[in-house]
């Protein structure tokens, strides 16, 4: 079926923060946006002081700024001014240790108290904090490690064990380890964080940092080589605010839940910053993904704005929209959606299960922030990316011969580019410049994704470029085929690729993944192709569909075609480090 557009009612858009997309988007800037918050003095900005210090000074400390739900329950509730308290005291533990502004602290870690406060502390102690995936294994860990010449590392003593105590001697830098959850053995050269916390003073005046600090350093993989250490500096935290603002509707008195793992970008934006910067209310849940329990913690937390992934929005739909509606989520505002595209069907789903649709939006490590969303106020067209933020120039450009141009003509299909200048940009590949002034020609950053602007400004995404499948003549974006699939009342999840074929060039295979209780049959396979065949017309509809109990994701949710590409085909496998253990 073609997806209608959802209207907004003008009730939707009283109270959102972005009421007018375009006069706003006429009027701003991102001077005015930096004049929001408080900065440091001498021109100065600090995103610790930002998100907790500027609360407590207006005399908000004693509002709620964190809860913690633990695996079982057990709930850990952190006021701004405890918040702070904590942050203080892990930025004494590293000023007393000597580390300094600019050293690198590492985390490791699932979604526990430690890693919000080390995150704070460290950024108002000025040095850098690098997140890393807890589900990595230990050449992961030293690859980034070495590549950011960690001196710091948070973790747990059973992680320590096992990812990093073999090979912690090759890596000179590592000066220091906390560990929590620590046993009366500690492993040698390794600090129990409780104890020296609870030592140190909760008292600290933030490290003055400028704007173009080094804040933030965030790995993110290629298809092949080793991984890239994305530099952001502290005037990121100007973007965070602002799109915290106006992607995801925040003010001060919500209740908001990220549920990104804090190992990826969106669960330090979106997961620590951009709440706390607006004053709201954050909720973090320690245990991995459960549809009862979700819902239980929307209805229980009174959660208003919640930002999830496509590949839990799709596990939810396996489970079924009957679930949804035995909770109260009638505080539930606002529902957006990030790590990978979010097929038309998910956004559909939303109004079905919560009586409003799933908001997609896109960025990237490199932006460090979103980009393009769809808003509160403004009509989704299901599929689509939405519009670009306030102070983004977005466009489509085809690379020619060395040159690059911009496509105007509506619905073309090209690569899309960001026009430079916008405050959470990185400002480099760490120690790889040539890496990093390859992502920009023209006046453009190129982000490598080939997408779609139609007439009304609306983005679509078709593909990472490497991703497109040339067919017979036709470029075949596997989103578009993906998406087709997903309509089928039996799929749960779809990955498309293309394989060598002697006469076409390429064709399309799908890997697909059916819902709890669906057999996998010869009968059901036929059907599908059917059906991709009848919505997209034989050009375009898959040639194969193949079966997959689970497809390959990365921790962020994104599914892997390079990785299904590789293993149809025989092919070096490459970066894995992101995978999921459970995929490996």
């Amino acid at each position: 079926m073609e997806w209608e557009r959802i209207r907004k009612r003008p009730e939707d858009r009283l109270g959102a923060n972005l009421a007018d997309y375009d006069e706003y988007a006429r009027t701003f800037s991102w001077a005015q946006a930096r004049a929001e918050l408080d900065g440091l003095p001498g021109g100065g900005l600090n995103i610790a002081h930002e998100a907790i210090d500027r609360h407590i000074l207006a005399g908000r400390g004693n509002k709620l700024a964190l809860r913690w739900i633990g695996r079982n329950d057990e709930l850990r509730d952190f006021s701004y001014a405890g918040l702070g308290a904590a942050a203080n005291r892990f930025a004494n533990v590293l000023a007393e240790r000597g580390v300094s502004k600019g050293d690198r602290v590492f985390s490791l870690l699932g979604r526990v108290p430690e890693l919000y406060a080390a995150a704070l502390g460290t950024l108002k102690r000025a040095c850098v904090f690098s997140p890393l995936f807890s589900a990595f294994g230990p050449e992961p860990i030293k690859a980034r490690m070495a590549i950011g010449n960690a001196k710091v590392l948070l973790t747990t003593e059973a992680f320590y064990r096992r990812k990093v105590e073999p090979w912690r001697q090759e890596l000179a830098s590592l000066e220091h380890v906390f560990l929590i959850d620590c046993s009366n053995n500690l492993p040698p050269g390794t600090t129990d964080l409780g104890a020296v916390m609870a030592a140190a003073s909760d008292s600290f005046e933030t490290v003055w940092t400028g704007p173009e600090d080094m804040a933030l350093l965030h790995f993110t993989s290629g298809t092949t080589g080793r991984p890239k250490g994305a530099v952001h500096v502290h005037e990121a935290v100007v973007a965070h605010h602002m799109t915290g603002r106006l992607a995801l509707d925040l003010h001060a008195d919500d209740i908001f839940w990220c549920t990104a793992d804090p190992g990826w970008i969106t669960g330090t934006s979106y997961g620590i910053i951009a709440p706390l910067t607006n004053g709201a209310t954050l909720i973090v849940d320690q245990a991995e993904f459960d549809a009862e329990r979700w819902y239980r913690i929307l209805q229980e937390q009174k959660v208003a704005i919640w930002y999830t992934a496509p590949t839990a929005i799709r596990m939810l739909m396996k489970v079924g929209a009957e679930i949804a509606k035995r909770y109260d989520l009638s505080k539930l505002r606002f529902m957006a959606s990030v790590g990978e595209p979010l097929n038309p069907e998910g956004v559909v789903w939303g109004v079905e299960a919560f009586g409003k649709p799933f908001h997609d939006n896109w960025w990237q490590t490199e932006t460090g922030g979103i980009m393009i969303a769809n808003y509160p106020s403004m009509d989704v067209k299901p599929g689509s990316m939405g519009r670009p933020l306030p102070g983004i120039t977005a466009g489509i450009i085809e690379r020619t011969a060395g040159e690059v141009r911009e496509i105007a003509r509506p619905m073309a299909m090209g690569e899309l580019a960001l026009r430079p200048g916008w405050p959470s940009m990185m400002r480099g590949y760490l120690n790889e410049e040539e890496r990093y002034k390859k992502c920009f020609a023209s006046g453009w950053y190129l982000t490598g994704d080939l997408a779609m602007r139609d007439s009304d400004g609306y983005y679509w995404f078709v593909g990472r470029s490497d991703d497109v499948i040339k067919s017979a003549g036709h470029l075949i974006g596997p989103f578009e085929v993906e998406s087709a699939l997903m309509e089928h009342p039996a799929v749960a999840e779809v990955g498309v690729i293309g394989v060598p074929d002697p006469t076409a060039g390429e064709v399309v295979k799908a890997f697909v993944a059916l819902k709890n209780g669906i057999d996998p049959t010869e009968a059901l396979r036929k059907n599908l192709l059917g059906h991709a065949r009848q919505r997209l017309g034989p050009a375009v509809a898959p040639k194969d569909i193949a079966f997959r109990q689970n497809l390959p994701k990365t921790r962020s949710g994104k599914i892997m075609r390079r990785l299904l590409k590789a293993r149809e085909l025989g092919l070096p496998e490459g970066d894995i480090s992101t995978l999921e253990s459970e995929e490996r």
